[in-house]
C-alpha cells in the first residue's frame, strides 16, 4: 500500500540531498519518479531542486494553484512522486498528494520545513504532520552541538529577526538551524 511520507527537518538537514538521492535509486531500477518543488524558491533557478552540496534535478514547479491530481492524470504513471519545499503546499494540495498514495497507489515523499523563523507551523507542513503516514525527522545540529529543530532568519548583520512576513526566500545567508534553548536564549537577549 503507498504512502504519504513527511520528512522534516531544520535548515541544513540534507533534506534536498536525500530528495535526490531517493529519485536516483528509484531511477536505478528504471522506475519513473516525478519530482516537484516550490516555484516561490527560485534561488537556484524556477523547477530545480538543488542541494547546498551541489547536486540538482529538473522539478516541475508548483505554486498555490498548481493541481497534483489533474497534473497526475495528464502526465501519467510514476512509481513515485518527490516533492521538495513541501512547506509551501496549501492544505488543499496535501490532500491531492495523500488522495494519490492513498487512491492512485503512488507513494508521495515530501521533504520540507515544519516551522517558520517565529517557531509557527507552516500550513503544508501542519497538513502534513495531520495526514502522512510516515513522518521522519531529518536531523541536523545547532551551533551548541545539540539538535537543531528552529529556524532563525536573520538580518544582514547576523541578527535574529523576530517578524515579517512568514515566507521570505533565502538560504545560509537569512536563515540558521538553532536548538531550542539557543533559539530563546537569543529572543530574551533581545538580540537583532
Amino acid at each position: 500500500m503507498a504512502k504519504l511520507y513527511f520528512r522534516y527537518s531544520a535548515m541544513n538537514a540534507g533534506k534536498s540531498t536525500a530528495l535526490i538521492q531517493v529519485a536516483h535509486n528509484y531511477e536505478e531500477n528504471q522506475k519513473k519518479v516525478r519530482l516537484y518543488t516550490a516555484r516561490l524558491d527560485d534561488r537556484y533557478g524556477s523547477g530545480r531542486v538543488t542541494s547546498r552540496l551541489g547536486p540538482q534535478r529538473e522539478a516541475n514547479a508548483f505554486d498555490d494553484d498548481f493541481d497534483f491530481l489533474a497534473d497526475h492524470a495528464q502526465q501519467g504513471p510514476v512509481a513515485c512522486v518527490l516533492i521538495d519545499e513541501a512547506q509551501f503546499l496549501t492544505p488543499i494540495q496535501v490532500r491531492q498528494l495523500h488522495h494519490l498514495a492513498q487512491v492512485e497507489g503512488v507513494p508521495v515523499i515530501c521533504y520540507g520545513l515544519r516551522s517558520d523563523f517565529r517557531g509557527d507551523a507552516f500550513p503544508g507542513a501542519a497538513t502534513l504532520l495531520t495526514l502522512a503516514e510516515e513522518i521522519e525527522e531529518l536531523k541536523t545540529i545547532c551551533t551548541c552541538g545539540k539538535k537543531a529543530t528552529m529556524n532563525m532568519r536573520v538580518d544582514a548583520q547576523g541578527g535574529m529577526v523576530r517578524d515579517g512576513a512568514q515566507v521570505e526566500i533565502g538560504g545560509n545567508d537569512r536563515y540558521r538551524q538553532l536548538c531550542g534553548r539557543c533559539f530563546y536564549s537569543l529572543q530574551k537577549q533581545g538580540r537583532r
